[in-house]
């Protein structure tokens, strides 16, 4: 009994040689490495990934300078609006710069009575404070002119001007001055 190749032709002996140098390589490249080539163009789309959020990173990080800029810019901006409408009362601020100018101004400065806070948004509140004076007309008037300089709002209200009978001033004022809070939102630690 033969077995093998004996007595066959050496050219099916050339053509089995060449199937099993040719074939099996091919066969074993698509097997093994069409994987290992489909796991590198993976691999290859995820560096190219993450080199792109690398790039958007460094661009971030040269405007970083720029960002801190406009930050301490708005910080600034903050504390200049803060000083227009504050989020504290600071009624001894108030009480003696108004009595600083009722001093410089010759008058006599009666009442000085802080009322309770009225929200009138979320964004803000009222705060009113009743005030009696007496004064000449020029003095209160300059009074009001220097008040209406402070960096902090503050509107006067409900004048009620009234004339003295004698004496170094001529008139009795009251009114009410207006000035308003920045109701300053909740953070997660008061809630």
């Amino acid at each position: 009994m033969e077995t093998g190749l004996e007595g066959k032709p050496w050219w099916i002996s050339a053509i089995i040689a060449a199937v099993l140098v040719i074939v099996f390589p091919v066969v074993g490249y698509k097997v093994k490495f069409e994987n290992m080539k489909r796991d590198i163009g993976r691999k290859e789309d995820s560096l190219a990934q993450l080199e792109e959020k690398i790039n958007e990173g460094k661009a971030a990080e040269r405007s970083l300078p720029q960002f801190r800029e406009e930050v301490r810019r708005l910080e600034l901006e903050l504390d200049k609006l803060l000083r227009i409408l504050p989020s504290r009362r600071k009624t001894d601020d108030l009480l003696r710069r108004i009595r600083a100018l009722t001093e410089q101004g010759d008058i006599n400065l009666l009442r000085f009575g802080p009322r309770g806070e009225q929200p009138v948004s979320d964004f803000y509140s009222e705060w009113a404070i009743d005030i009696q004076l007496e004064a000449g007309y020029h003095n209160l008037a300059l009074l009001f002119d220097r008040i209406s300089r402070f960096s902090r709002i503050i509107n006067v209200e409900n004048l009620r001007i009234s004339p003295l009978p004698r004496g170094h001033h001529t008139i009795r004022a009251n009114f009410t001055a207006k000035t308003f809070l920045y109701n300053e939102p909740e953070t997660e630690e008061e809630l």
